[in-house]
């Protein structure tokens, strides 16, 4: 999964009371807030046990552990999605089991004021959520019938037990939007919460830099794209004489690293935007069992075997060939990425500029030109970047353009590049001058975790909550059983 099973548990700081976060030290909170991008997860987790309850696992006799209005939490919940999270590795938090049940009365408090307020969902958005989730499973188990023999259900069953959960998280992050949305913070109020850290726990930043590059990818001479379409068509017709299989072909010549070990296999669906459009374009023309012609993609040439269709979803089998390109062509790319350099030396074009305008890296298009770290941020440290870039960046100062140089990506193609050395942090403290962003960023998540839970504390007594004795020990389910004794329904069950 993408969110560690600690961005779960403690990472969505929007749902986690004072109460919890007071014991956080600043550091780890500063963290935590700066890395934080996504709402509610929740329901990922419930989502996911759905799939393993197939799987063998020690009975938990079940009870009602909570009620928010008419909306339940049952214990099995609770101890099916940390027995899921365990599954996926990693540490969890001690108290991991009262921060899953204080999420789950959350999101359904918030749910449920959705429905209130009307805040449209709509069953396109709760069916694109249900695709992308089977599609990370079916990923993870390797096969559509992998998964499938696993839960012990089919997808469409697997969907259908799924769907209220997902129609609830997404009500529960429209509701959450709506409250935390208009929250705004100001230079004074990044001042005080900056002045708020203890100087002993101010976090430490490694040296981090902001790195722009142009990318060109050398084309291979038309002999040998002839010769590796040859190729393919030999292997096609040694398929169709049964000389050998697709799957061993895959494993013996293909070029993709994703798919080479598994004979070339991946489960596609036909809407998902992240494919090539040449590849769904030639495997959904195909007919269970049919191979395709040779045809070009952006990563080269394939050929594609259709195994399972259903509608828009298939599995397929790919062989992935790449022109290799020569010295000749690499030369050739050395020598427009010289012409750019010296362009952006003599200042007759903006670095963007230039990067939009010549540079072939597809990244570029949607992020723009300079590298991300793990955080998604365009700031960098040394250990997030490759050999081959750190090597160059010892003969640049801020402000200047690498010579040319040739990398191989991690598809397999090789091409040139150019960096540019836009800024560079010495390692320190953290500071307003240097980490304002940061530091306004976490005191605008702050701000908005305050007001969430303001809108909670006002909000409460508005709805129908029981909560079982077991949980009594939660710190941060106190508010709830507050609620439960003003409105004089704490009792056991």
């Amino acid at each position: 999964m993408e969110a560690s099973v600690f961005d779960f548990f403690v990472g969505k700081l929007l749902l986690i009371t004072p109460q919890y976060r007071c014991r956080l030290p600043v550091p780890v909170i500063f963290v935590i807030i700066i890395h934080m991008k996504r709402i509610l997860s929740f329901s990922f987790l419930f989502f996911s046990f759905y799939i393993a309850a197939a799987q063998p696992q020690k009975i938990v006799a079940d009870k009602i552990v909570g009620i928010v209005g008419d909306r339940i939490i049952l214990y099995s919940d609770i101890k099916n999605a940390i027995a899921d999270a365990n599954r996926q590795g990693g540490a969890l938090p001690e108290n991991a089991e009262c921060q899953v049940m204080e999420q789950a009365m959350v999101s359904k408090l918030l749910m449920l004021h959705a429905i209130r307020d009307s805040l449209p969902v709509t069953e396109e958005e709760i069916e694109a959520e249900l695709e992308q989730r089977i599609r990370y499973f079916i990923n993870s188990y390797g096969t559509q019938e992998a998964l499938e023999t696993m839960a012990g259900k089919t997808i469409y069953q697997i969907k259908d037990d799924a769907r209220e959960s997902v129609r609830e998280n997404k009500l529960a992050q429209s509701m959450q939007r709506k409250i935390v949305d208009i929250v705004r913070i100001t230079p004074t109020e990044v001042k005080t919460y900056f002045e708020r850290i203890p100087k002993d726990s101010l976090p430490f930043f490694e040296t981090e830099l902001e790195i722009g590059q142009i990318v060109v990818y050398p084309k291979a001479s038309k002999d040998l794209e002839k010769y590796i379409v040859d190729e393919l068509n030999a292997y096609k017709r040694q398929i169709e004489t049964k000389a050998a299989t697709f799957e061993q072909l895959a494993k013996s010549y293909s070029e993709d690293p994703g798919s080479k070990e598994r004979g070339g296999q991946y489960q596609i669906n036909r809407t998902e935007k992240t494919w090539d459009p040449a590849f769904l374009s030639a495997a959904f023309r195909l007919k269970e069992g049919e191979i395709s012609p040779v045809f070009k993609s952006k990563f080269g040439y394939h050929i594609i075997e259709m195994v399972q269709r259903n509608g828009d979803d298939a599995i397929v089998r790919h062989i992935l060939r790449i022109p290799p390109v020569t010295e000749a062509e690499i030369n050739a790319g050395v020598t427009k990425l010289d012409s750019v350099r010296a362009k952006l030396i003599a200042g007759t074009i903006d670095f963007s500029i230039a990067a939009g305008k010549y540079s072939e890296d597809e990244a570029a298009k949607y992020a723009g030109p300079y590298l991300t770290g793990k955080s998604g941020a365009s700031y960098v440290t040394i250990d997030e970047l490759e050999k081959d870039v750190v090597a160059q960046l010892d003969k640049l100062k801020i402000g200047e353009f690498s010579q040319p140089f040739t990398f191989t990506d991690e598809r397999g193609k090789k091409g040139v590049r150019v960096l540019y050395l836009k800024s560079r942090t010495e390692p320190h403290r953290m500071n307003l001058r240097d980490d304002y962003n940061k530091i306004s960023q976490a005191a605008l998540e702050e701000k908005k975790m305050i007001a969430l839970d303001k809108w909670l504390g006002s909000h409460l007594s508005s709805y129908y909550i029981m909560l079982d004795p077991s949980v009594a020990g939660c710190e941060g389910l106190q508010k709830w059983y507050n609620a439960t004794k003003l409105a004089g329904t704490g009792k056991t069950f």
